[in-house]
């Protein structure tokens, strides 16, 4: 089994800042891209960043120059640096990762339970 734990939500004032992170735990060869999603109430989730095993990252527009991805291998562990949050972010936000169990098994999708983040104005 692999399960994926994260922390840092919480709640904040409009302007302030958050870190969350995730670590992975299990049967894990190997891990491709990481990221983390959001979603609210009657809404899709979406992607708010993600980072490739070589580090490459990408980001929503709405959240660039002022979420910061990073990503710790040997840690099996992904971050999302949330500074200057706006209200409208408030949201469950959920990471997911791309693991290998075995050298030559598939890439399988794993998420996190999701954490709440809320955003005071």
């Amino acid at each position: 089994q692999v399960h994926l734990v994260e922390s840092g939500g919480g709640l904040v004032q409009a302007g302030g800042s958050l870190r969350l992170s995730c670590v992975a735990s299990g049967s894990i060869f190997s891990i491709n891209d990481m990221g983390w999603y959001r979603q609210a109430p009657g809404t899709q989730r979406e992607l708010v960043a993600d980072i490739s095993s070589d580090g490459s990252t990408n980001y929503a527009d709405s959240v660039k120059g002022r979420f910061i991805i990073s990503r710790d291998g040997a840690k099996k562990m992904v971050y999302l640096q949330m500074n200057s949050l706006k209200p409208e972010e408030t949201d469950v936000y959920y990471c997911k990762f791309s693991i290998k169990s075995m050298p030559r098994g598939p890439h399988d999708d794993y998420w996190g339970q999701g954490t709440q983040v809320t955003v005071s104005s």
